[in-house]
């Protein structure tokens, strides 16, 4: 008796391995909020240097900050996103103005 016999569809032995999904990390929208005493033009050096916005960009975010009150920066990962808010919170400080930035998740 063979190994054929054993089993009807000629499949004996095969081991299929499933592979495990692994999940997109969640990512968090970073948000800069409007206050009434940083300069606009403070503003859009943030954008620029920590964010990579061109110039235009970052007049364009600047200008609904200050028109709504909040606008969305960027979308990052987690590190991403807390390490962005940090670097500009601590600019802000060392420069004296009282600029917010903070992150939700997405």
């Amino acid at each position: 008796m063979s190994d054929k016999d054993d089993d009807p569809d000629g499949e004996a032995g095969v081991i299929t391995a499933t592979k495990p999904q692994t999940k997109r990390p969640p990512l968090y929208k970073v948000l800069l909020l409007n206050d009434d005493y940083t300069p606009m033009e403070f503003v859009v050096l943030v954008l620029e240097r920590f964010f990579g916005l061109n110039h235009a960009q970052s007049v364009e975010i600047m200008l609904t900050v200050h028109k709504k009150g909040v606008a969305v920066v960027g979308v990052f990962a987690f590190e991403i996103a807390e390490t962005k808010v940090a670097q500009v919170m601590d600019f802000a400080r060392r420069n004296q103005h009282p600029l917010q930035c903070t992150m939700e998740k997405e």
